[in-house]
């Protein structure tokens, strides 16, 4: 999984983080090190669809929080890589 919209978003399923600790989590997780800009342009994007949402905060650092309904969203799109994933791991044992 390299999308970086759902890695920020399994990132937040985790629970809230600034810019940096996502990218750290991401790194640890999918092994994937995303750019700033990648970031937060997938940021951006998220919360323009009501995925996330800033969590108020008294310091410099911006934490995210994932939406009820990005929630729902990262729930489907798992299922679908699973369903991918199984048919592909299906397939290969048929060769």
């Amino acid at each position: 999984m390299s999308d970086p919209a759902l890695l920020v978003l399994a990132s937040l399923a985790g629970g809230d983080k600034h810019g940096y600790a996502i990218i750290e989590d991401i790194r640890r997780f999918a092994d994937v090190r995303l750019g700033p800009g990648t970031l937060y342009g997938a940021i951006t994007r998220l919360e323009q669809q009501g995925l996330i949402r800033p969590v108020e905060t008294s310091g410099r650092r911006q934490p995210y929080r994932i939406t009820v309904q990005g929630r729902r969203h990262l729930q489907q799109q798992a299922e679908v890589l699973r369903h991918v994933s199984n048919t592909a791991l299906r397939r290969l044992r048929q060769v």
